[in-house]
């Protein structure tokens, strides 16, 4: 299953840092930026989260909530939102549902092995919980700034 622009995103519950809950439904007052990234503390995942923290208070202009999601356990990821003081939401997809409904669980190849994990993408989600903007297969370098424009723009 994959999700497209201009098609309803899929609901999702899911544990969060801090022993919360999030369900997509219930922030759709504001646009939603969902992402996926592989791995808490990894090098790759560790720039994105603090490009998304660094441009919170411009994302909090363009009145946009912000919610991480990996396959990590809360306790990695209360552990990674304290070593990184990152003020968003990260939730906890264990079981990888809602990573397969969002078309982000995929098989990956590195050095010639295959082997299945999170294809790193982003999810602009207006508050009708229309899918306004995917970026899948994402570079870190500048792809804040492109969720940005593209949430000031809603």
């Amino acid at each position: 299953m994959s999700v497209e622009e201009g098609k309803r995103a899929p609901d999702f519950t899911l544990p969060t840092d801090g022993g919360g809950v999030v369900t997509l439904s219930k922030l759709r007052v504001k646009p939603v930026i969902v992402y996926f990234y592989p791995k808490d503390d990894t090098t790759g995942c560790t720039a994105e989260a603090c490009g998304f923290r660094d441009a919170l208070p411009d994302f909090r202009k363009a009145r946009a909530e912000i919610v991480g999601i990996s396959k990590d356990s809360v306790a990695s990821h209360d552990k990674f939102k304290a070593k990184y003081e990152l003020p968003f939401t990260l939730a906890s997809d264990e079981d990888g549902k809602v990573c397969e409904a969002y078309g982000t669980w995929i098989e990956k190849s590195m050095y010639g092995r295959k082997y299945m994990g999170i294809d790193r993408a982003t999810f602009l989600i207006d508050t009708e919980g229309k899918v306004r903007k995917a970026w899948r297969k994402v570079k870190v370098p500048g792809h804040v700034a492109e969720v940005l424009a593209a949430a000031k723009a809603l």
